[in-house]
């Protein structure tokens, strides 16, 4: 499976994808639209990872060129290629599919549990194997409505949107399983100072040297970039 991403800063690093990559000897290439105006070919990849950053979706005088890279995911999305979206990557994906983007009620930084969304007349074959709850890292003020014809996925107690599945293969997690421990220490010194007071944001000392966090998160993701492996080959899983 060929993976290619979308980072939109420097510090937003592919974390556990990339050990993921390199544990499965699968090819991973990254585009900064930020840098270059020459997306990649859509037959050059198998699956679209568009990551977090420190911008929102709709920030175009500072950086004009997110209304490329919107194309550009549109287009994959057109043309049936498996899609995952984290964080401002899953409010892109919402947009994109004709959801609106808000500031949610509360700040969610730091590390606080997500639940499997699962009804007994929609019980997405995405979840299977996936846990019923699981603390994950947060960094993110926005949150998103479900486009039409989505399946909720996750939801918190600070953000009732944290995921959904579109089309059995577009993706999107509001949340970070992608961190390790280095990306968590970059993004307190980057944003720090930013976090606010709040019910679902946490102290330094909270964030930092969460081992048990940190390694049940990289089996999670590990598990989702598994599931589309599938999706890649079967062409979509609900």
């Amino acid at each position: 499976m060929k993976l290619q991403v979308l980072q939109h800063s420097a510090l937003n690093t592919l974390g556990t994808i990339e050990e993921y990559a390199k544990t499965r000897s699968y090819p991973l290439e990254s585009t900064r639209f930020y840098e270059t105006k020459n997306p990649p070919s859509l037959d050059s990849f198998d699956l679209l990872i568009i990551m977090g950053g420190p911008m929102g979706i709709y920030d175009y005088a500072e950086n004009p060129w997110l209304r490329d890279e919107k194309s550009f995911i549109k287009q994959a999305i057109d043309a049936g290629k498996p899609v995952l979206g984290i964080c401002l990557g899953a409010q892109l994906l919402a947009n994109i599919l004709g959801a609106r983007i808000y500031e949610n009620g509360h700040r969610e930084m730091g590390w606080f549990p997500v639940k499997a969304v699962r009804k007994e007349e929609n019980k997405p074959e995405f979840l299977k194997g996936l846990p019923e709850e699981i603390t994950v890292f947060h960094w993110h003020s926005r949150t998103f409505d479900l486009p039409e014809g989505a399946v909720h996925l996750f939801r918190s107690e600070g953000c009732k949107n944290q995921g959904f599945i579109y089309g059995g293969r577009v993706v999107a997690l509001q949340f970070h399983p992608e961190v390790h421990e280095e990306r968590v220490e970059s993004m307190i010194r980057r944003f720090g100072g930013e976090s606010g007071n709040g019910p679902f944001t946490q102290r330094k000392e909270e964030m930092v040297g969460q081992e048990k966090y940190l390694v049940e998160t990289k089996k999670f993701m590990f598990a989702v970039l598994d599931k589309f492996e599938k999706i890649a080959g079967k062409g979509r899983l609900e």
